[in-house]
């Protein structure tokens, strides 16, 4: 799971500066980004999903997979704005990465719970 969070941090390091480039007033970020930000994010999916199998694992750490898949649902659809060389839409970015960091947080949270000294 922790490994799931770093690839989810570096993904979001991305996610801030195409989010910057966009509200600069381009139309779209660099595709390279778009890419290395989009292949950190499907690794931290891929890694929470073995993680979230798992017997006994926090519910946070499921509900954490379900948003990020959301996540990625609607990062999707910003590429195929991206692929049309329309600008892509604020609104989308912003509901894009609003669930994003609410599924981060859970993430983490969950982490936090289980790594906890009893």
């Amino acid at each position: 799971m922790i490994a799931a969070a770093i690839f989810f941090a570096i993904a979001a390091l991305g996610g801030i500066v195409m989010a910057l480039i966009r509200f600069s007033g381009r139309d779209y970020p660099p595709v390279f980004l778009a890419v290395i930000h989009g292949v950190f994010a499907a690794a931290g999916i891929v890694t929470l999903v073995v993680a979230a199998l798992a017997p006994g694992v926090a519910l946070s750490i499921r509900i954490a997979l379900i948003l990020f898949v959301g996540a990625a649902i609607g990062g999707f659809s910003l590429v195929y704005f991206h692929a049309k060389s329309r600008p892509l839409p604020i609104s989308y970015i912003v509901i894009h990465a609003f669930v994003a960091i609410i599924a981060f947080i859970i993430l983490i949270v969950g982490i936090m719970s289980r790594t906890q000294p009893t």
